[in-house]
Parts: structure tokens; sequence; C-alpha cells
């Protein structure tokens, strides 16, 4: 990625190096690096595609050249949507949507540049493009395979719609995702009258003091509470306040995020309608019959019927103790206040659940928090990563100017023969500068280089991020043990980059079927259950004791707790996404609200008010121009996986670093150099078995 251009060596978002000064990466920078690395990056295409011209086309000056051509402007632009997630701000936000289309039309444009298509043809049919072995095979079979799917063979008038939807897509998709930051951020409940707080734990309570404290609200002789959308302020009230109105509020609040009640300001449904209407196009103008046929054409699923078949199936085997667990909830509460069987309030449900637990357990989530200081969690994580994969990992001091918010951590990552696999940082707790949610990136992807150049293997850099309980006044940040599961699942999505061993970089790590992509992630969330890998990490923030044997078993116990209601969520969510995009002409008009709920009202929590659906807020589906669209189910998809692929740990040991190897070797160093499914062959020796899940979930 280096570059002899004085301004591009100037220029903080095109420098490479490794360790980044995030304080010089200021907003109106933005355009000039990315204009530089867009003009670099067009050279580059244009000598690839004059290849096919000149005669002499071969591998390495067509799609070894194509995968280093736009590599500055990769990287740049993902400097410039890394910042926007983690410290948003008016002016990154203007330069980053000011140049938001050129990108997008520039990339658009890649697979639909006839020259550029008949380069690759070219170096395809060359002797060097067909003796091709291994991960270089599987570049060229992809690329051709992207070129194909995006249009190359296309007529120019069709070709020159494909990109006009792209960048229109870009741009869209975009504002679908400030309009929820923005929602989210506006909403706040100030609470004058400490009787409101009764049933909030003191975390919850202490964390509000301090959200009003920061913000000149109340004083010590006079303290008020604050209250905000995001997770670790919403979720304690709607679990556990014993005032109804404040639960009402914030779940009323909660459901209009980018809805019509701001009166049009932030009302994402347009948006959802034209990205639907486009996304239609572009499948209609790829020859496909929608969007969903479109994007799992090359991913586990194959098509749309068939992720829909696995949804329907899996709503199927929930469907009786999703029923079950409704009734049992709604007999739980008429006992309980002396009052006729009935459909609870909206924000009822979670609230009445977590009693119930209490009742039929004796458990409650809070009595698990003081087990789970964060940074406590993470080092008993990075034990794991070493018994099971031997990992070293330690965290490094760098200077305040190489973060971009003062409590970001950074970490090295060493295999156990020493080598610098990778570093990354952490950032774990929310801000409203911060978009919703946890997520894992990554900025640079290292790899083996060319033996011209040594033949080293060049670090990776990845982050993680999150919205995890924040520390209070005198207090550490204690977590839920679903925040830890959180962390231990982005976890997994770092070490599928960092771990990577293909040298061709865009196979590498997460690059492979969103189906498959989540396999790596969600298998680490099994040793938050396991009483062996808890003890590494689960100790009591003052006392340093383990979790109690009666309160692990407990948990145990508690963990298929209203499975089948958490099952469900996630088909209807799934469900929901297929079917907009397997009939999107269904919805590009009229209510989409009403719509979207006579999809998936069968699968939703019956309620009285009934709840809203989160079409307007679904940033999985539509802050993207793909994203997760039509393919949510493989949250799904790969809890088969994983849940099966973890019984070779729980046959042999939860520890097993041969296992641990295997997975490595087999998973996480081979990215997308082969399909997915030949992948899991290997490391579990047959194809996945859905009883593992079942069983688990106690839906067998």
């Amino acid at each position: 990625m280096s570059s002899d251009s004085p301004s591009a060596v100037s220029n903080p978002f095109l420098d490479d190096t490794f360790l980044i000064r995030w304080v010089d990466h200021r907003p109106e920078l933005i355009a000039p690096a990315i204009t530089i690395a867009l003009s670099e990056g067009q050279a580059a295409l244009e000598a690839i595609a004059a290849r096919a011209e000149s005669g002499d086309a071969t591998f390495e000056n067509t799609f070894v050249a194509l995968e280093t051509a736009t590599e500055r402007l990769n990287y740049a632009w993902s400097k410039v949507t890394h910042l926007q997630s983690v410290a948003d701000s008016p002016a990154l936000r203007e330069a980053h949507n000011a140049m938001l289309p050129q990108v997008s039309a520039f990339n658009a444009a890649i697979p639909l540049n006839p020259r550029l298509w008949a380069a690759l043809q070219a170096g395809a049919a060359s002797p060097s493009g067909r003796d091709a072995t291994g991960a270089w095979a599987r570049l060229r079979e992809e690329t051709l395979a992207n070129f194909r799917e995006a249009g190359a063979n296309l007529p120019a008038t069709a070709r020159a719609r494909l990109e006009a939807i792209e960048s229109e897509l870009a741009q869209l998709t975009q504002k679908y995702s400030e309009n929820t930051l923005d929602s989210t951020n506006a909403w706040q409940l100030v609470v004058e009258d400490p009787k409101r707080l009764l049933g909030l734990p003191p975390h919850a309570v202490a964390g509000a003091r301090d959200s009003a404290r920061k913000k000149g609200l109340g004083t010590d002789a006079a303290p008020v509470w604050r209250f905000t959308l995001h997770g670790p302020s919403q979720e304690p009230v709607m679990l556990y306040a014993e005032d109804e109105s404040l639960r009402r509020e914030l779940w009323a609040a909660s459901v209009a995020v980018a809805a019509e009640a701001e009166g049009g300001k932030w009302d994402n449904g347009p948006l959802v309608q034209k990205i639907l209407a486009l996304r239609a196009e572009k499948a209609a103008v790829l020859g496909r019959d929608n969007f969903a046929d479109l994007v799992l054409s090359r991913r586990m699923a194959k098509n749309g019927a068939k992720a829909l078949e696995f949804v329907t199936d899996f709503e199927a085997r929930c469907r009786p103790a999703f029923t079950r667990e409704i009734e049992e909830l709604e007999r739980f509460k008429a006992e309980a206040t002396a009052s006729p069987v009935a459909r609870l309030k909206a924000w009822e449900v979670s609230f009445w659940a977590e009693r119930l637990r209490l009742a039929r357990h004796a458990f409650d989530e809070e009595a698990l928090r003081p087990y789970f200081e964060v940074t406590k969690v993470q080092s008993g994580l990075f034990e794991l990563a070493t018994r099971i994969f031997g990992l070293r990992i330690a965290e490094v001091t760098i200077p305040l100017e190489a973060k971009w918010c003062e409590e970001v951590k950074y970490y090295e990552i060493h295999d156990e023969n020493g080598r610098h696999l990778g570093s990354f940082y952490a950032d774990w707790h929310p801000r409203e500068s911060k978009r919703g949610g946890a997520w894992m990136g990554y900025l640079v992807t290292g790899g083996h280089r060319a033996e011209a150049a040594g033949g080293a293997r060049e670090p990776h850099l990845g982050y993680i991020c999150g919205n995890m309980s924040p520390p209070t006044p005198g207090q550490p940040a204690l977590l839920t043990h679903r925040e830890v599961e959180t962390i231990f699942h982005e976890f997994g999505h770092l070490l599928h980059h960092l771990l990577g061993e293909v040298p061709v970089k865009s196979l590498n790590g997460v690059n492979v079927a969103w189906d498959f992509v989540e396999l790596p992630s969600q298998i680490m969330e099994n040793w938050c259950w396991e009483r062996a890998s808890l003890d590494l990490f689960a100790r009591h923030h003052e006392t340093g004791a383990p979790i109690p044997e009666d309160l692990f078993n407990k948990m145990v116990g508690a963990r298929n707790f209203r499975s089948a209601c958490a099952a469900m969520r996630q088909t209807q969510f799934a469900k929901m996404d297929l079917l907009l995009h397997l009939r999107a002409q269904d919805f590009v008009t009229g209510d989409l609200e009403a719509k979207t709920r006579a999809l998936i009202a069968d699968c939703m929590l019956p309620t009285e008010p009934p709840a809203r659906t989160i079409v307007r807020r679904f940033g999985h589906l539509f802050s993207d121009p793909v994203g997760y669209a039509a393919g949510y189910y493989s949250y799904k998809w790969a809890e088969v996986l994983e849940a099966d692929a973890f019984t070779r740990w729980k046959q042999e040991d939860v520890f097993s670093r041969a296992v641990g190897a295997e997975f490595v070797e087999h998973i996480l160093s081979k990215g997308n150099s082969e399909d997915a499914e030949v992948l899991f062959r290997r490391f579990m020796g047959r194809d996945a078995d859905p009883a593992a899940l079942l069983q688990r979930s106690g839906l067998a």
C-alpha cells in the first residue's frame, strides 16, 4: 500500500504505518485521501484492462494485480467507516457522505468494466491462469463468479443502471443508519422521584445517576436519574423496574426509534421501501427472480427458497414449546396478580418472564454480574485461547494519540512459536458518538508475503466493539452473562481474521459465505457455560471467589428457560428478512409496518397492545447495501454448525488442544480458500447434524 506521492505520505488516511495515529485522522483530510486513492485505483485498473488489448495477459498481471489495485482505497475507506461507527460527529459524517457516492460508484463500476472483464478472461485462459492451484485457483474462480454475478456479461445500458443502483443503495443505507443512531440518541428520560427506581439493580441506578451527572443534570443534594435507549440503560428497566409506567415509557420510545412517531424527521419507512425496490431491480437486471436468490447463490443455502425452508422447519419445531411458554407466562402473571388470564402488555413480558425464572429456578441474572468484571472476562478469554489454540495475547500500552477514544485497549497476539499473528483494539462501552450493538471489523489483512519480500508473514489488524455495561463511580464495569457471551462471540470473529493463513488477502478470514461466518463466533459462546472455563475468569470482583456451585447450577438449569421464545425471535427476524426480499414488490408501497407484521405475526409474542416489528430499525438488513439482507437466517444456520462442532470438545475435553489445533487448521486459518461445506466436513468428518442444537436448546 505504500506510495511515493508526497501528498499520499502526508495524509494519515493513506499512511500504512501499522500502529495508527488516530488523532491525526481529521474529517477535512478524508476527501483529499480518498481522491488520491480513487485516482491510483483507477490507474491500476486501467493497466490491467490494457492487458487484453496488448495480448500479454497472465494470471499475475490480471488476477493478482486486481487483488492489489484497490488495496489503498479499501484501507483508507475502512478507516473512515470505522471512525464513523465509533466516533461520529457532524464534520465526520459530512466528510464521509461527501465521498460515499464516488467510492460506491467506483466499486460498482469495477465488475462492469468490459475491458477489465476481457483482461480477466484472457488471464484465466493464459497458461499461468490455467495452471493456478490452491488458493490462487480459488481466487480465479471466485473473481470470475463475482464479475458474472455483478453483471459483467450484461449490455452497456444494463451495466450503467447497475452502477446507478449501487450508488443509490449506498446513500440510502447510510441514511438509514444515521436515522437510527440519531433517533436513539435524541431520547432521554430524566427521573426525579427515587420511588420510580424500585426493583432496579444497584448498578442500573448508579449508571442512571452517572449518566445524569455527565449531562449536568441534578446535584448530589437533589439527584436525578437519566435513562436512554442504549442497551445497558434500557434493559434493566424492562427486566426489573416495578414502576410499570417507567417500563411503558422506555418501551414506547424504543419502538418509535426511526419510526413515524418522530414526525418524519428520522422515519426509516420510506427508505426501507426504496431499498427493497432497488434490491429487487438489481436482482432483475442480473436475471434473478428476487434479491434473496441473487445473494444466496454462492452461500451454503444456495437460494431463498432453501433458506426459507430451513427457517420454517425450525419454526415448526419450536411452535409447540413456543405456545406452551406463552400460556405459562400468562398464567403465572394471572396467579401472581389474582387476575384473569390475559395477554400481557408489551412492556410487561420481560418483567414477568424474569419473575417466572426467579420463581422456577431461584435464579436472578443480576446475581452473576459481580463475577463478570470486564477486564477479568477478557483475561480469562485470552487464557482460554492459550489453552485451546496455543495463542499468547498481551495488552500493549499505546499513546493516547493512537486511540480514537481514551478507554480503547490495544493487544498483540502471537502463536506458540512467537510469530506475531496480529493486533487488535477493544472498545466495549457505549457513547453517543458510537453506533449500537456489538461488532468485529478489520483494518489490515497481513498474511504471507511473496518470496521476493523475504517470505515473512505480516500481522493482521482488527478490532472488536460493543456497548456493554459501563463502569460507574466507585464500581468497575460489571457485565451480564449475555454481555460475556457477546465478548466471546466477537472474539471468535476476530480469531477468524487474525489466524488467517490464506496467501490471497481477499480470501482470508471472515471473507467467507455469510451463513458460515458465524460458526467461529458462535462456537466461542459455548465456553461461557462450562464450569472449567468459567473458573478462569468468573471471579467476584471484590473477593476473587468463583461462582458458587449452587448459583452455577441455577444458571445452567435456567439456560433453556423460554428457549423456544428466544429461538422464535430469531426465526421471526430471519423469516421477515427472507420474505421482504423474496416478495419485495408487495412492500414497496402501502403500510410497511402492517404488511411486515402480517408476515411474522405468528412468530411474535402476542401482547396487548401488539408490539411493533423492528423493520424500521433493523440495521443488519438496511444499514448496508447488502449486509445481512436475505441472510439473517445465517445466525441460526451457523448455530446448527457450531452446536454440532462443539460436541467434539464435549466428547474429548473442553480445553482440548488437539481439537483446537484441528479447528485452526480446517476452519480458522482457511478463510474462503475452499467451499464452506468442505471445510466443515474436514473438521467433523461428516455433514452437520441439527440434533445437537435441538438437544442443547431443549427442543429435541
